[in-house]
C-alpha cells in the first residue's frame, strides 16, 4: 500500500526509524561543517590574498572530485560495505580539519593547506550521494524516500542557516583554528552516529563486474529514461548558472554591503533558513504531481534571486534575496534527490547517483567562470551575468527536461 501520511505525523514516522536518524545526524553535522569551513575559508583567503577569484577556487576545488571520480565511486559503492565506507568517510573529514586545526594554531596555515583540504574534503563529499543517501533509502523504503529527501535536504538547509553564522562569530572572536576545533568536535558525533548505522540492502549485493562495465550500463540506462535526461540536465544548469554564486556572498558582501565577518555570515545564513523552510514545507505537503513545476520552477526562481541579489545596494533587501533563493533551492535539491532515487532500478541507484555526483560536478567550470569574470568586471556584474545565462539556458532546454515528473 503506498504511503501516504502527510503532515507532522509523516515528519515523526520516518524519525521512528533508527537507521534514518542516524544517518540524518551524519548528513547534518557533515552539512554544517561544510558550510561552516566554507564561509571561514572563504572570508580567510580573500582577507590574505583580496581574489575573488583565490575565493571561488576553494569551492571549486571541493565540486572538481564529483566530476573526476563521481562515476567511478557510484559504480564502485555497490560493491562495498556501505557503512564502513561512511565510517572511513568521516574519519577521512574529521583528520583534515584536525590538521587545518593544528596549523592555523601554530600560525603555519597558508592557503595552499586550505586548497589541499578542500580538494580532500570534496573527495569524502563525492560519497554522499552513492553512499549515505543509497542508505537512507534503504532504511525508510521507495514510498517514503520524497519525504526523507525533504527532511534531510531540510539539515543541510539548516546548517546553511547556522553554519555561516556560527562560523563567522568563530572567525571573528576565535579566529580560524577556533572554527576548525568545533568542525573536529562535530565530526565526532557524526561518527558515534555512523557506527551505530545497520544497513538493510534492499537488493542483493552487486556481483562481481568490473566498474567500467558498471558505469556504461547506468550511463546507458539514463540515455534511455527521459525523466532522467531532464533530472540531470536542469542539475547541470544549477551547478554551472546558479550555485557558483555562493562563493561570492563573502566578496559582495565586504566590498558592496560593507559588512565585517560576523555581518557576512549573518547574510550567508540568509539563504539557509529559506531552504530550511522550503525543506519543512516540502516534508509535509509535496506530492509527484507537483515534481516538474517544483523541480523547474525553483531553479528559475533561484536565478531570478541570485540577479536581484547581486544588484541590490543594501544587506537587508539582499537579505531577503537569498531568503528567496534558499526556499527555491529546497524545491530543487529535494525534487532532484528523490526523482534520481525513484528511477533508478533498486541495483543500479548507487551507479546512478554517481552520475548525479558527475552532473554536479560540473559546478566547478560555472565557479571558475564566474571568479574570471568578477576579477574583470566585478563581483556584482559577474553574478547578475551568470545567472541571466542560467535563465536562457532553462528556456533552450525545454525539451529535455518537460518529461520530469511523468510516470515510467
Amino acid at each position: 500500500m503506498p504511503y501516504r501520511r502527510r503532515g507532522p505525523g509523516r515528519i515523526r514516522g520516518l524519525f521512528a526509524v533508527a537507521d534514518f536518524r542516524r544517518l540524518w545526524i551524519v548528513g547534518l553535522v557533515v552539512f554544517a561543517v561544510r558550510w561552516l569551513e566554507m564561509l571561514a575559508v572563504g572570508v580567510f583567503v580573500y582577507q590574505h590574498t583580496g581574489s575573488a577569484f583565490a575565493v571561488a577556487s576553494m569551492v571549486l576545488l571541493r565540486l572538481v572530485p564529483m566530476a573526476l571520480f563521481g562515476a567511478f565511486i557510484g559504480s564502485a559503492a555497490e560493491r562495498w560495505d556501505r557503512r564502513a565506507a561512511l565510517i572511513v568517510i568521516v574519519v577521512i573529514m574529521m583528520a583534515t580539519s584536525l590538521s587545518l586545526a593544528l596549523l592555523a594554531y601554530m600560525g603555519r596555515l597558508a592557503v595552499w593547506h586550505l586548497a589541499v583540504a578542500s580538494f580532500c574534503n570534496g573527495v569524502a563529499w563525492a560519497t554522499d550521494n552513492p553512499v549515505r543517501r543509497v542508505m537512507i533509502g534503504e532504511a525508510v523504503g521507495p514510498a517514503r524516500m520524497s519525504g526523507a529527501m525533504s527532511i534531510d535536504v531540510g539539515a543541510n538547509n539548516a546548517s546553511r542557516m547556522i553554519g555561516p553564522m556560527v562560523g563567522g562569530a568563530l572567525l571573528a572572536g576565535a579566529g580560524i583554528d577556533g572554527a576548525f576545533a568545533v568542525s573536529v568536535g562535530l565530526y565526532a558525533i557524526a561518527l558515534v552516529a555512523a557506527w551505530r548505522v545497520r544497513t538493510r540492502r534492499e537488493s542483493a549485493p552487486a556481483a562481481p563486474q568490473p566498474v567500467l562495465s558498471r558505469m556504461i550500463a547506468g550511463l546507458s540506462l539514463v540515455r534511455h529514461d527521459r525523466r532522467l535526461i531532464g533530472t540531470l540536465v536542469v542539475t547541470v544548469i544549477y551547478n554551472l548558472f546558479g550555485w557558483p554564486f555562493t562563493s561570492m556572498i563573502p566578496v559582495i558582501g565586504q566590498d558592496s554591503l560593507h559588512l565585517g565577518a560576523t555581518g557576512i555570515g549573518v547574510l550567508a545564513s540568509m539563504d539557509g533558513v529559506g531552504a530550511f523552510c522550503g525543506a519543512v514545507a516540502m516534508a509535509l505537503w509535496s506530492r509527484p504531481a507537483l515534481y516538474l513545476r517544483l523541480y523547474v520552477g525553483g531553479v528559475a526562481v533561484y536565478l531570478v534571486m541570485v540577479v536581484g541579489f547581486a544588484l541590490l545596494p543594501y544587506a537587508l533587501p539582499a537579505g531577503a534575496a537569498l531568503l528567496l533563493t534558499g526556499l527555491s533551492s529546497a524545491c530543487f535539491s529535494i525534487v532532484q534527490a528523490t526523482l534520481v532515487y525513484l528511477c533508478a532500478p533498486p541495483e543500479m541507484r548507487s551507479r546512478i547517483y554517481g552520475v548525479l555526483s558527475v552532473c554536479i560536478g560540473t559546478g566547478p567550470l560555472g565557479f571558475l567562470y564566474l571568479g574570471l569574470m568578477a576579477d574583470a568586471v566585478g563581483a556584482p556584474a559577474a553574478t547578475a551575468s551568470i545567472a541571466i545565462q542560467g535563465l536562457i539556458a532553462l528556456v533552450l532546454t525545454r525539451r529535455f527536461w518537460k518529461a520530469v515528473g511523468q510516470s515510467g
